[in-house]
């Protein structure tokens, strides 16, 4: 699970300053991954559910 664990981390910081790109009028994601969209829909839904798994972990899997 450590490894699960850091890669979420990463895929939260990826998806937290590709926000602070797109408030400065750049999507980062979009400019990666222009020619395929459904690459740009995988990044989104893998960063989306690495926050729900660091919400879990961090915070409901102790109750």
């Amino acid at each position: 699970m450590r490894f699960l664990s850091l890669f979420t981390s990463i895929l939260l910081i990826i998806g937290g300053l590709n926000w602070l790109f797109v408030a400065l009028g750049f999507n980062l994601v979009e400019e990666v991954f222009a020619s395929v969209s459904s690459l740009i829909n995988l990044v989104y839904w893998l960063v989306g559910l690495s926050a729900i798994y660091q919400l879990y972990e961090r915070y409901l899997k102790g109750r």
